[in-house]
């Protein structure tokens, strides 16, 4: 491999980019201010890839967006290069989850388009073009459209684009999750071919992934975001050399040690631990009823113990995968988790081994105190006048928070809860949402605390 490479760096390399104590929040359709990001600091170098690893509602996007200067942070700086960021930054260029390209465009244009924008000649468009659209592999297309291409081929577009401004630092977000499995892992590999040219002009990448394998197959660093809002909870150092085996022990231990620091609860700051949980700092994991009840009965096989990656590993999963089932039953108390391993709790291990309309009774004294949402509805629910309320009404409660597809996911998990633990029906044809007996009974547990105290291990 070529020494003067990006993925063989010799040593510490100077500041391309810095963030000093970034915080972000937006203003919602209610006049509040949603946090983002909190007082999020980094240092992207010369010569290196960092990966940005985090669940859903860490910031990794926007905090992306803040380092290409697409977006001002409410507090806090951005430099490249020692200057102050006042506007779009000039040594990145941006490589989209969506392909991005424009539809009424040919293959050669979308690549030319920054080049365009920067006031770069025809001739000298067409000519850098063409070389990128070459280094990537879809020479022969350049007069082809966006719809005539596969989304492998969309995304080496999008690549090309981003590659013909010859960027110091190449910012990538989740680039390969819109692609199936194979062209995912066949562009991870071109990409890692092209970092590791001598003349590769790209001085650094940084790239947000939600993919614990991607960001060790990739990365140099891994910072992990803690969520809701996005701050910066670990930084692992990533040392194994170059081609990197998946199967290899050192591997699967920094995925296992990855995997314990986005799944483990003692990392979370005071302030996270302190705060009182409630629908918007404690979304619903995308979890099914279903979806719970297959994880908590692999487990229970297991012995009631296991280690998650190996879980994932037998199931033919990404570890990634399981985060949303593993983040729920911890939530409603089934599991504990320590580090990668999962621990069957008493009250998991009762709900599994319970008839049906003991384990409904189980999910719903758990669901209304530890699942804040269904907690929510539950109350407002006994509130109301006849015991009735529509959906309406606590997409306005949710739109403090969350974007209308967020809305209708927490929702569509909260009746699912609520309608197994035969706390509340919905009719989808009135949009309303009804309180059952069985739910009146356990309100007083959302003041009460009873489902709040961590379960002991079987």
């Amino acid at each position: 491999m070529a020494t003067h490479s990006l993925l063989a760096r010799t040593g510490p390399q100077s500041a391309l980019i810095d963030v000093d104590h970034v915080s972000m929040s937006f203003a919602s359709a209610h006049g509040t201010t949603l946090p983002v990001l909190d007082d999020v600091s980094l240092t992207l170098h010369e010569g290196e890839i960092v990966a940005l690893l985090g669940k859903s509602g860490s910031g990794k996007s926007t905090l992306l967006r803040t380092i290409a200067g697409l977006i001002a942070p409410t507090s806090g700086q951005v430099h490249y290069r020692g200057t102050r960021l006042n506007g779009a930054n000039p040594g990145v260029a941006m490589v989209f989850q969506s392909f991005a390209l424009m539809p009424w465009l040919t293959v050669q244009d979308n690549v030319e388009l920054g080049l365009r924008a920067r006031g770069v000649s025809a001739e000298e468009r067409r000519e850098a073009a063409l070389a990128a659209i070459d280094l990537i592999g879809l020479d022969g297309f350049e007069t082809a459209y966006p719809k005539e291409l596969s989304g492998g081929m969309r995304q080496r577009v999008g690549f090309a684009r981003a590659l013909v401004l010859q960027p110091d630092a190449l910012l990538m977000d989740e680039p390969f999750s819109a692609l199936d499995v194979l062209t995912a892992e066949n562009l991870r590999n071109e990409l890692m071919t092209l970092l590791a040219q001598p003349d590769f002009p790209t001085k650094s990448v940084c790239i947000v992934t939600h993919n614990i394998e991607e960001a060790v197959l990739l990365a140099d660093r891994v910072l992990v975001l803690g969520s809701n809002p996005g701050r910066i909870k670990a930084e692992v150092g990533v040392r194994i050399p170059r081609p990197r085996d998946r199967r290899s022990p050192t591997f699967e231990a920094m995925v296992d040690q990855l995997y314990g620091i986005l799944t483990d609860r003692a990392g979370q700051s005071t302030a996270d631990k302190v705060a009182t949980p409630g629908p918007l700092t404690h979304p619903l994991p995308a979890a099914s009823v279903g979806g719970l009840a297959g994880l908590i009965e692999i487990v229970h096989a297991h012995n009631g113990q296991t280690d998650l990656p190996d879980l994932a590993d037998e199931l033919s999963f990404d570890v990634d995968d399981l985060l949303p089932l593993v983040d729920a039953a911890q939530m409603l108390g089934l599991l504990d988790i320590d580090g990668a391993q999962a621990f069957l709790t008493d009250v998991g291990t009762e709900w599994y081994t319970a008839d049906i309309q003991g384990s409904k009774e189980i999910f719903a004294r758990l669901a209304v105190g530890r699942a804040p949402l269904v907690g929510t509805v539950v109350t407002a629910l006994e509130h109301s006048e006849g015991g009735s309320l529509l959906d309406d009404f606590f997409r306005d409660l949710l739109r403090v928070g969350y974007n209308a597809e967020d809305i209708e996911k927490q929702l569509d998990i909260a009746i699912d809860w609520g309608r197994y633990g035969e706390l509340f029906d919905y009719d989808a044809d009135s949009g309303e949402l009804i309180l059952s007996e069985v739910a009146a009974g356990l309100v007083p547990l959302l003041c009460a605390g009873d489902e709040a105290a961590p379960t002991d291990r079987t």
